[in-house]
């Protein structure tokens, strides 16, 4: 079988879930082989062949690290010129699209974005997406080169299929191109103790029904008592009640967890694009009428200053 090569993301507390889920789909293409960039520590080797990866290719160039995008996607490119893989899978994200797109265009490959599924239909590679706000379901089959796909995060679930990867270091020789922006410093993002936004199982997320800074607190707590993440509707940014990193929709973050709640928030097209991918939907909303509910799962019509800490407290007595 071909290789797929996974660029995997780590932290220091090993690899992030992103990457296992882009294994388990790298599955129905091939032979999944991770791309580490940085020290391949024996743990990040283990953790990646019990989720499949029958290869790692470790990038130990200082320069992936020292600079931006270029210097992976020159690696990427040098790996895949040599492996001839049948898809290289990278998790949708700011830094994953860039990299995609580079090496999409060295080896003149189609690429397909923010795909949720890939598959395999007469030898050539099958991406599918949620296309126009969600209202389509599009199925976009890659003709040229090795297909370059990004997957969201939570599109597929990650499941375990031990292997025993080998490892091989990979030599990259850096172009002085990609050397024009260099990382001068790097300050650690302060923890919440939540989820990643993007990457959790649950989102809890909190629109101008809210009322006010303070009334989005209860969007919080609702979070904390799940064990989910925050998200909001672009209002609530924009008036600086929460982080603009925390916006679901067109001009924010997307997110397809398990669960997601959406309190306080009418559901705006820009909205549901960023969210309609969610499994499970349930809205609480005192406007019966508000669009979001055409979406829902489960909507509960009530004011979430009242059914929100009621929630909390069931949660709570369930937990005990």
């Amino acid at each position: 079988m071909s290789e797929v090569l996974v660029l995997a993301e780590t932290t220091a507390a090993g690899v992030r879930k992103p990457t296992l889920e882009l294994l388990t789909a790298a599955r129905a293409l091939g032979e999944p082989a991770a791309v580490v960039f940085g020290e391949a520590s024996d743990a990040v080797v283990a953790q990646l062949g019990e989720y499949g990866a029958t290869k790692v290719y470790a990038v130990g160039a200082p320069e992936v690290s020292d600079y931006l995008s270029l210097p992976k996607a020159e690696a990427v490119v040098q790996i895949a010129s040599a492996a001839n893989p049948v898809a290289i899978l990278v998790t949708s994200g700011p830094e994953g699209k860039d990299v995609a797109a580079r090496v999409a265009v060295r080896l003149n490959s189609g690429i397909v974005p923010d795909a949720t599924a890939v598959s395999v239909d007469g030898g050539t590679v099958v991406a599918t997406q949620t296309v126009f706000a969600g209202r389509w379901q599009a199925r976009s089959q890659v003709v040229r080169g090795p297909a370059v796909i990004t997957m969201r995060p939570n599109a597929t679930s990650a499941e375990a299929a031990p292997a025993s990867p080998s490892v091989e270091n990979v030599d990259v020789a850096v172009s002085e191109g990609a050397k024009g922006a260099k990382i001068t410093s790097r300050d650690p993002k302060v923890s919440t103790g939540r989820p990643e936004l993007t990457d959790a199982a649950v989102v809890v997320a909190g629109g101008r029904g809210v009322g006010s800074q303070e009334g989005f607190a209860v969007i919080e707590q609702t979070a904390d008592a799940l064990g989910a993440a925050v998200g909001a509707s672009r209002t609530v940014t924009d008036q600086h009640w929460a982080p603009h990193e925390l916006q679901v929709g067109q001009t924010g973050k997307t997110v397809a967890p398990s669960l997601y709640l959406a309190a306080g928030i009418s559901g705006a097209i820009q909205h549901r694009a960023g969210m309609q991918s969610s499994k499970t939907i349930v809205v609480v909303n005192k406007d019966a009428k508000a669009p979001l509910f055409q979406l829902a799962d489960f909507g509960v019509v009530g004011d979430l200053h009242q059914v929100l800490p009621a929630l909390i407290d069931e949660v709570g007595k369930r937990k005990g």
